[in-house]
């Protein structure tokens, strides 16, 4: 059931990943995927990706590796989950490129565009005019819909989940989780069926009934995530009002206490895992068998940031289910 320790497919005495690959793939086929947060790490090279794969002219070529790696990557992972999207509204065009450059059966999970979960601009040079000001395009329907889904809409049996992550919201904006719950269940109820919905939340104090209810009502996933002034994804895990779909999803983020700043100082380039969490790992191998017990399909993810290096945590977990 547990035990992490002697599982080291990319040490010195590493195994091939294929080892690792077929792992995957038989815990895939009951229904649980993992996979990465992102994939154009150069860290990865050796692991991963083969180097050679990727010249031009004798030389590695990064433009070539950022736009072909994800084909390597799903030789190894059933799953990833695209945060480039939180940013834009990808167009028809890009996700062709991206849909038709892969294996068929490979799984995603996108983040839904900020343009839809952020309520008041940060205050911050890249947003321009924007920056301070109030969004009107937060949870708009209409605007998700249309620029979102349509153009994904060829693509949707290949898409596991759709992540609507709300950054943490001030007082001023929701004095309570209960108002939170409200005009997130007023959305919920407008949105377009046939799609697998989940919420990340990063105001801890909002892990209540109401929250808790609003998703079981609408078959939409709490995703157990691993954030800095998050509880820990374990003490989630074990929130029985946490599941409230037919589906799980996880991210796991950050430990507990550590910033996204501090992580990326410390873990850069993701070549290795530097600092096992235990915990995290547990919980995730938790969720990855409980859903397997509810036959349930569980989609979890983990980041780079949370030990130096995702691949590794993965092989960790998945070596431990």
């Amino acid at each position: 059931m547990g035990g992490f320790e002697n599982l080291s497919l990319f040490g010195q005495e590493s195994a091939p990943r294929s080892a690792l690959a077929a792992k995957l793939a038989e815990l895939a086929g009951q229904g649980i995927y993992l996979g990465t947060s992102s994939w154009k790490y150069e860290g990865w090279l050796g692991q991963i990706y083969s180097a050679e794969r990727y010249a031009t002219r004798g030389r590695f070529s990064r433009k070539k590796f950022e736009a072909e790696c994800l084909a390597e990557y799903a030789e190894t992972f059933p799953a990833v989950c695209g945060d480039f999207s939180f940013y834009q509204f990808p167009s028809a065009a890009y996700w062709e490129r991206l849909f038709t450059g892969v294996p068929a059966g490979l799984k995603f999970a996108f983040k839904v565009p900020e343009e839809i979960t952020v309520r008041t601009w940060p205050a911050h040079a890249r947003y321009g005019q924007r920056a301070g000001k109030e969004n009107e395009g937060f949870l708009d329907v209409g605007l998700f819909g249309e620029l979102f889904l349509r153009p994904l809409e060829p693509y949707r049996e290949r898409v596991g989940a759709l992540i609507f992550e709300f950054g943490t919201f001030s007082k001023k904006h929701y004095d309570a989780g209960a108002a939170f719950a409200e005009d997130l269940g007023g959305f919920l109820d407008r949105l377009p069926g046939g799609w697998r919905y989940s919420v990340e939340i990063r105001n801890k104090e909002f892990l209540e009934p109401g929250y808790f209810d609003a998703l079981r009502r609408r078959n939409t996933a709490h995703v157990f995530n691993s954030w800095t002034r998050m509880p820990e994804l374990g003490d989630q895990a074990a929130m029985g009002d946490a599941y409230t779909a037919d589906f799980v999803v996880s991210r796991a983020l950050l430990s507990h206490g550590r910033t996204y700043e501090q992580a990326v100082e410390r873990f850069q380039p993701y070549d290795r895992v530097q600092l096992e969490n235990p915990g995290a790992r547990d919980a995730l191998r938790k969720l990855a068998e409980r859903a397997r017990t509810e036959g349930q399909m569980a989609f979890l993810f983990v980041n780079n940031r949370l030990e130096g290096n995702a691949p590794g945590t993965i092989e960790a977990v998945a070596g431990a289910i």
